[in-house]
């Protein structure tokens, strides 16, 4: 049984996913933190996904984390959430 850690590209997986990361906090409006967190989600999702050969549903999946996970962040750092 194959698992993540037996895939050949997990070195550039993970360089992928880390210069995401640092990007996905970029920018100052609602718009751009919820843009940029559905874009690593979706980049990360598909990543994941296409290990069980479900890519297009883990960009979706992972798109709408993201999202929601960048709009969180920018209401946290406006002060509305503590």
């Amino acid at each position: 049984m194959k698992t993540i850690l037996d895939n050949p590209y997990r070195p550039a997986m993970l360089v992928l996913a880390s210069a995401l990361l640092l990007a996905a906090g970029c920018g100052t409006t609602t718009t751009s933190r919820t843009g940029s967190g559905a874009a690593f989600g979706a980049v990360t999702g598909a990543a994941i996904g296409s290990l069980s050969g479900k890519a297009g549903q883990g960009a979706l999946i992972g798109a709408g984390a993201g999202a929601l996970g960048g709009f969180l962040y920018d209401q946290h750092r406006k002060g509305n959430i503590d």
